[in-house]
């Protein structure tokens, strides 16, 4: 039997003209790595992500994780308030070294903070 959250958590899916899906019984929700993304010390406050300075370097770094088939999506928060990647990497570490590695990290524009995420729910 479902909870009340996963019951309300379908109906909103279903609403929204998604098909929500759980995982079989008995069968282990895929997990992933969320790399979170805010605002770093280099970060300009009043200024939109699109004009921060270096993120372009960001885009194509990630640009090229994604080519490697190791996003399965990402992009900013519309709000200005930084953005997520969510990875499909073997491990944590491995998802880690990627955040590390982020110009935008590196840089100041962007911190990074990585967290193991559950997939519950999938269309």
């Amino acid at each position: 039997m479902m909870d009340r959250r996963s019951v309300l958590a379908a109906g909103a899916a279903a609403s929204a003209g998604m098909a929500a899906s759980v995982p079989a019984a008995g069968a282990a929700p895929p997990t992933y790595f969320v790399i979170q993304h805010s605002p770093g010390p280099a970060w300009r406050p009043g200024v939109d992500f699109r004009q921060q300075p270096g993120l372009g370097e960001h885009g194509r770094y990630y640009s090229q994780i994604m080519d490697k088939g190791l996003i399965v999506m990402g992009g900013p928060f519309l709000d200005n308030s930084g953005g997520m990647q969510i990875l499909s990497t073997a491990t944590e570490a491995e998802a880690q070294a990627i955040a590390a590695a982020d110009p935008g990290v590196k840089s100041g524009l962007l911190s990074a903070k990585v967290r193991p995420w559950m997939a519950a729910f999938v269309r």
